[in-house]
């Protein structure tokens, strides 16, 4: 990631930090989206063998591989020999403007089959920067993907879209390869490339679990893994413009990606839920000669690098049956609610952390009710069904705590698929704790439809309604 600086023209690339996070078995992951089995366990010890040959690349040419040196020319040769061995068209594409004098070529691979006009692309930046050997910024993203795209090529599954892997050239110096390469399509072929994800320093060793537009439909699969694995995961902020998708968005690409962060800070809150320290930044070797192999958090390495592999195989593997692909995973954007309250309309005040109501998982929900006086909140959100599903449920957890008491409906809360009534609780299913609740949606296969939960109270004695984990699963 390059660092941005007050001086036009000139910038340098951010290195993360790797800490002591929490373990989570990545093969471990759970979730009713069968698609989540198919995507495959990517060995990160094998991600780490890479990061030992760039290490010995940039210890043999003056311990760095900056974009200008023979230690980026021979980090290019190690990647596109390893890629041609296992069966990818591979091309070296010198960047002719731009780009630093002396800079080594972008690195583009692609994978045969599925749609060629239905382009997903994932990348990193090759090169870094002077100060040291850039384990972390960016052998790590380098290293990850390119572990991604043998693990592709050894499984060889059945492709729905093509898949395009690039290593970047001269980011360190202004996201310039990366730039290039965007600037020399023709408008044809930028419009085949449906998603570009990114993956700039996935191992910091004090860092954090961030997306880069989170809420967006194309980080949808890249949030759902990372949210399976109880992560929480937050929006890219610090990183934002600051890597090579920014060079995508600018002609309209949709963009997303992983990072561990950079120089920020971590914040308590952030300290609490990921471990780490608190005040300091998410990389010490940011940039420095210490941003060696010692630099590298093993456990969010190994995230990253399964996260990729999940979003690869929702994205662009043919693991449907019938009818088409029933891809469920991020069909509802910030179930959660996390991530502030879009893509939800109506009542959104009741989104939020809430003292004494607890979220199921994270910091925030929907708070429904709960005012003791007649009132209606609703929040709504429009989803599209995938076609493939032939059987596809609505999945949310749901508090209720009532001052209401016999068997009496007074207070009511409501869950609809357009003017459809799926479910009918109230005050009288009133519990100590959350519970999984679940309506059919298999009707709706291929069809958008509003959903919405609505909470009503009569004149008095609260009932709350407390919303969190929405979700759409196929069976």
């Amino acid at each position: 990631m390059k660092r941005r600086f007050a001086v036009a023209g000139f910038s340098l690339a951010v290195v993360l930090s790797c800490g002591t996070l929490p373990a989570v078995a990545a093969d471990s992951v759970t979730t009713a989206d069968t698609t989540v089995s198919a995507a495959p366990d990517v060995d990160v010890n094998k991600v780490k063998a890479h990061l030992n040959e760039l290490s010995a690349i940039a210890g043999r040419n003056g311990g760095n591989r900056r974009s200008t040196g023979q230690g980026y020319d021979d980090s290019v040769a190690y990647v596109k020999g390893r890629l041609q061995a296992a069966g990818y068209t591979v091309t070296e594409q010198p960047c002719t403007s731009g780009c630093t004098s002396g800079a080594g070529p972008n690195l583009i691979a692609e994978w045969p089959g599925g749609d060629a006009g239905n382009v997903i692309m994932f990348g990193a930046h090759l090169d870094g920067v002077s100060a040291g050997p850039g384990m972390n910024d960016n052998g790590s993203g380098s290293a990850a993907l390119l572990e991604n795209a043998l693990t592709l090529a050894q499984q060889n599954p059945a492709m729905r879209s093509r898949v395009r892997f690039a290593w970047w050239t001269d980011e360190e110096q202004g996201l310039n390869g990366s730039d290039f390469y965007v600037r020399s399509l023709s408008s044809t072929e930028r419009a085949r490339i449906k998603a570009y994800y990114n993956f700039d320093m996935v191992a910091s060793t004090n860092g954090g679990y961030f997306i880069n537009h989170i809420t967006s439909s194309a980080a949808a699969p890249m949030k759902a893994y990372w949210d399976s694995l109880g992560l929480q995961p937050e929006e890219n902020t610090e990183g934002a413009g600051r890597s090579d998708d920014y060079s995508f968005e600018q002609y309209g690409i949709p963009t997303s990606g992983y990072a561990m962060g950079a120089s920020a800070r971590k914040t308590s809150a952030q300290a609490a839920k990921w471990g780490g320290t608190a005040g300091s930044g998410y990389d010490p070797c940011y940039h420095r000669s210490c941003d060696t192999l010692t630099n590298i958090n093993t456990t969010g390495l190994d995230r990253a690098a399964d996260g990729i592999a999940y979003t690869l195989w929702q994205r662009a593997v043919e693991t449907g049956t019938g009818g088409g692909e029933c891809d469920t995973a991020g069909v509802v954007g910030n179930g959660g609610f996390e991530s502030g309250t879009s893509p939800w309309t109506g009542s959104t005040g009741t989104i939020g952390a809430h003292a004494g109501q607890p979220a199921h998982t994270g910091t925030r929900s929907a708070w429904l009710g709960g005012n003791g006086s007649t009132s209606t909140e609703s929040i709504s959100q429009t989803v599209t069904v995938p076609a493939g599903c032939s059987q596809a449920s609505l999945s949310y957890w749901l508090h209720i705590d009532t001052d209401e008491s016999g068997s009496r409906a007074y207070d009511r809360f409501t869950v609809k698929a357009g003017g459809t009534t799926l479910a009918t609780l109230s005050n009288v299913d009133a519990g100590s704790g959350y519970v999984q609740r679940s309506a059919d949606l298999s009707a709706y296969a291929g069809q958008t439809v509003t959903l919405t939960f609505t909470a009503t109270e009569d004149y008095s004695l609260r009932t709350s309604f407390v919303l969190d984990d929405v979700s759409v699963r196929s069976g």
